[in-house]
């Protein structure tokens, strides 16, 4: 049996005769190889939704610095990094544009130093010298897409394999969008399919049946106890950690919200009418941030931790305080 031979391309890397290449001689049998990493890589991407928008088109688009962000966690933690390297390249005028094509091979390494091998196209136009760069963005955006199965809304991540009616509510979601489409123009763009799943959903929607509204209940939780308890019930219906800060913030405003209807330590007052001032919204967006910055990098000491620092609470803290201290946080997660 012969095997025809594969067309070939003006300035094209030769083709790689293997997509999988083992792990060094040396390396340890106990480090996981590549396989077992993008699996565990995998099991922690957060989604990515359509929040770019194109100003000129008029759509929305996943960009790729919101995909190597949320890629970028799971990467450092297990070891994983890919090594890129354009195959092939041709590049042309096209009236005022220029027209990019490139073949990107891509190694993803795993500790043990084995890799796997792909190799994903780009195309892009620019009118100056960034149609190279955009093509190469859009393959690594697909390579990351593809490869690593990047869940496109919040809902992705707990479908699992449940026996529930979610594929035909996805359906008839999809219809009525498309209609209210149609009816808002004439000519037709490009799909905007990702949704809202259930910790991305804006306060003002109706929650889908089935679905608790961890964060209502967290605002109407009389007490401490009762708020542990629906965030615990969060935490065990697998709600990621911006969804916990969020959480964690409505907590804080409850507590701040107290500690003003009673008098503070080392004030007077003077009469009981005078309403007393509330935070500013910077401190309150500030203190926001930190929160979910603490929530991502599963900091509990948070509180007590900012207090030894600056000695004062986390309530009573300027808005600078509390960006210095979410900083901090942020900087350290990503050094580990």
């Amino acid at each position: 049996m012969t095997t025809a031979a594969a067309p070939t391309f003006p300035g094209l890397v030769p083709s790689v005769d293997v997509e999988y290449v083992p792990a060094p001689e040396g390396a340890p049998a106990d480090a996981p190889r590549i396989f077992a990493v993008i699996a565990a890589v995998m099991a922690e991407a957060m989604p990515v939704g359509k929040d770019q928008t194109n100003t000129q088109q008029n759509y929305k688009f996943r960009g790729i610095d919101d995909v190597m962000s949320a890629m970028a966690g799971p990467f450092r933690k297990h070891g994983l990094f890919i090594l890129p390297r354009i195959a092939h390249h041709q590049q042309q005028r096209d009236g005022k544009m220029t027209r990019a094509n490139i073949l990107m091979r891509y190694s993803v390494y795993g500790p043990a130093g084995d890799c796997l091998i792909a190799e994903v196209p780009g195309e892009a136009s620019d009118f100056a010298d960034k149609a190279t760069n955009k093509a190469q963005s859009a393959a690594l955006k697909y390579l990351l897409f593809t490869l690593f199965m990047l869940p496109v809304d919040g809902r992705s991540i707990d479908d699992g394999d449940r026996h529930h009616p979610v594929p035909e509510a996805h359906i008839a979601e999809d219809k009525a969008r498309q209609a209210a489409k149609q009816q808002r123009r004439q000519q037709p763009r490009r799909s905007d399919r990702a949704e809202g799943g259930q910790w991305e959903q804006p306060a003002q929607q109706p929650q889908q049946q089935g679905r608790r509204d961890y964060l209502a209940e967290a605002r109407k939780a009389p007490g401490p106890e009762q708020f542990a308890a629906v965030r615990a019930a969060a935490v065990a219906a697998g709600a990621p950690d911006d969804y916990l800060g969020q959480l964690d913030a409505i907590a804080a405003e409850k507590q701040r919200a107290a500690q003003a209807q009673q008098p503070q330590r080392g004030t007077t007052v003077v009469d009981p009418s005078v309403v007393v001032e509330q935070a500013p919204a910077d401190a309150i967006k500030a203190e926001e941030r930190l929160r979910i910055a603490a929530s991502r990098a599963h900091l509990a000491t948070v509180d007590a931790d900012f207090i030894a620092v600056y000695g004062v609470p986390i309530e009573q803290a300027t808005a600078q305080q509390l960006n210095t201290f979410a900083d901090r946080i942020e900087q350290a997660g990503a050094t580990k």
